[in-house]
């Protein structure tokens, strides 16, 4: 029996050639992706350790000089050489804590009425771009309108929680606009953004199901969204706070700007106070003898530490509340 014109044995072999070909580069491309990914993981890595190494290195003349008491002691005075951190941990935990505080709800708030049928498409979704974009405004930028808007704002607002509740210890001075309770608003406004785009997203990958079957239930929507959707978005959310709290405890150039910039640890939120980032900022260029170099790179590593504690916090915290979810 002859082959037909046109037809040849070798053609399937040859067919079968180049599929082996084609599975070959597709191999080739897939382990040069991998090894990719490795090595950027590895330099990603190496950049922190890197980090790491130089800001231990240039601290060690104030880690010598004053040790762990360098962390609770409270003087600051450059002209003797008298360092201590704990004005600046706690006007930065302060200022971030209560950003936290404001940030989440409003966050929740906003990732809710843009995730839900609570509002046509066509006003969601310029309120949700309108929310995401504050994160592309510029610290400085920020911390401006701050001076120059926000201050003038809030200060009436300050001397009527001094008239009337000054008995309390957090509004017990007299305002002057700038202080920590400012810092921590400004604070609110920046990290907003990324309370809100993550927990926006966590609940639209919330499955519909979910929320038809308590509906169909006879839930309200609210009862729906109190025991259904934020539960199951829980561990997203919690991650989302930690994250912008990152962000707040790093914050340098609005912060610095509305904070007073005074070195003193007052319960009042209405008195000026300083955060880490923002002595950095102000007294690293005039920084010259070896010790006040070093003590500023103390401060940085002691916040490296702290952002470092608060990711693992969260990397728990995410586990535990997925976990339970």
């Amino acid at each position: 029996m002859t082959d037909s014109p046109g037809f040849s044995q070798s053609q399937p072999s040859i067919v079968k050639q180049d599929l082996f070909e084609t599975q070959g580069a597709v191999q080739q491309l897939d382990k040069g992706f991998t090894g990719l990914v490795w090595l950027l993981a590895l330099a990603s890595g190496l950049a922190l350790f890197w980090i790491s190494f130089i800001v231990l290195r240039d601290a060690q003349p104030a880690i010598q000089a004053y040790g762990l008491p360098f962390i609770w002691g409270t003087d600051w005075d450059v002209s003797a050489d008298i360092y201590g951190a704990l004005p600046f941990i706690y006007g930065t935990l302060v200022t971030s804590f209560l950003a936290l505080l404001f940030a989440v709800p409003l966050g929740v708030a906003v990732a809710i009425i843009t995730s839900e049928d609570f509002l046509p498409e066509a006003v969601r979704s310029p309120i949700a771009f309108l929310v995401e974009i504050i994160a592309s405004i510029p610290s400085v930028i920020v911390g401006l309108w701050g001076i120059f808007v926000f201050v003038p704002f809030i200060l009436p607002i300050q001397k009527w929680l001094y008239a009337y509740f000054s008995w309390l210890p957090m509004f017990s001075t007299d305002p002057f606009g700038f202080g920590l309770l400012t810092a921590g608003l400004v604070l609110t406004i920046m990290i907003l953004p990324t309370v809100a785009a993550i927990s926006r997203d966590v609940m639209q990958s919330v499955p519909k199901d979910l929320r038809s079957a308590s509906m169909s239930l006879g839930a309200t929507r609210w009862e729906t969204i109190w025991r259904i959707l934020l539960p199951a978005a829980g561990s997203g959310i919690l991650g989302a706070s930690i994250l912008a709290l990152g962000r707040a405890l790093g914050e340098t150039m609005a912060v610095t700007m509305v904070i007073g910039n005074s070195i003193q640890i007052t319960p009042s939120l209405l008195d000026a106070g300083y955060s880490i980032p923002a002595v950095l900022a102000n007294q690293f260029p005039e920084a010259y003898t070896e010790l006040h170099v070093g003590a500023l790179m103390y401060l940085s590593l002691l916040l490296f530490v702290i952002t470092l504690i608060v990711n693992a916090i969260a990397v728990l915290l995410v586990y535990v509340v997925g976990k339970r979810a």
